[in-house]
């Protein structure tokens, strides 16, 4: 959808919900100049603890791959912060739609439920690993390394379309030799070239770690959700790293 038919559903929204953390640089902008002004904003990541980014550049493209304030935004691979995401958004709603509290509520209860019992079983998995390292090649994955005591060491940057250096490349394959890291991962909206060149110096094999950023139209058919996305990413992860 192009910004200029993005901007038209805006004037006829009742609320937008955005991640925020830096990710939508534009909503202040673009909310500014509507002139639809009962939209309610619902800025999804309030109240969590937000996460530095690291940032890995050929140095004359330092500006051009500068994430804003060098915040890491995808606070919803941790599975808590995306239950805090949801209940949010669940609260944004109840206020602006009062005469369906209950239904919002309900389904809100049901869903932390099915979240609190993913989170569990991601911190049984995980603990239970031998190797605690993930090689990405985009790190996205912060939140949920932290979570559940993982490191993800990144072929590049916040950003998935920054080129890692020569040196970065070094780096990387000397990391997965000395730590006998096995697969390298890579998303599948994003080329793989790069865990690839990885993969082919180191005899790993790459996988794909799903950061849900967006979801192919295949998944979508397929009844796809974030809960059935993240079982996902933890077998991956789990086959990774026993």
């Amino acid at each position: 959808m192009c910004m200029k038919e993005y901007i038209a559903n805006l004037e006829k929204a009742d609320m937008l919900i955005y991640n925020g953390a830096g990710m939508e640089h534009w909503v202040e902008d673009v909310t500014k100049s509507l002139s639809n002004k009962d939209i309610v904003l619902v800025e999804a990541s309030e109240g969590i603890d937000l996460m530095e980014g690291h940032h890995h550049h050929d140095d004359e493209g330092e500006e051009a791959h500068e994430h804003e304030h060098g915040l890491d935004p995808h606070v919803w691979t941790s599975i808590k912060n995306a239950k805090k995401e949801m209940e949010n958004i669940k609260n944004a709603l109840v206020k602006a739609d009062a005469a369906n509290a209950e239904y919002y509520e309900a389904n809100f209860k049901m869903y932390s439920e099915k979240f609190d019992e993913l989170d569990k079983k991601y911190e049984t998995e995980i603990a239970k690993l031998p190797n605690k390292n993930i090689v990405v090649s985009h790190e996205a994955f912060g939140y949920l390394c932290k979570e559940y005591g993982l490191t993800q060491v990144g072929i590049e940057g916040l950003s998935p379309d920054s080129e890692p250096n020569p040196k970065r490349m070094a780096e990387i394959v000397e990391f997965v030799e000395e730590h006998n890291v096995k697969v390298i991962f890579f998303e599948e909206l994003v080329s793989p070239k790069v865990a690839e060149s990885v993969a082919k110096e180191t005899g790993a094999t790459t996988d794909v770690l799903n950061p849900i950023e967006g979801l192919t139209e295949e998944q979508l058919k397929e009844g796809n959700d974030y809960i059935s996305i993240m079982e996902q990413n933890l077998n991956s992860i789990v086959k990774a790293l026993q």
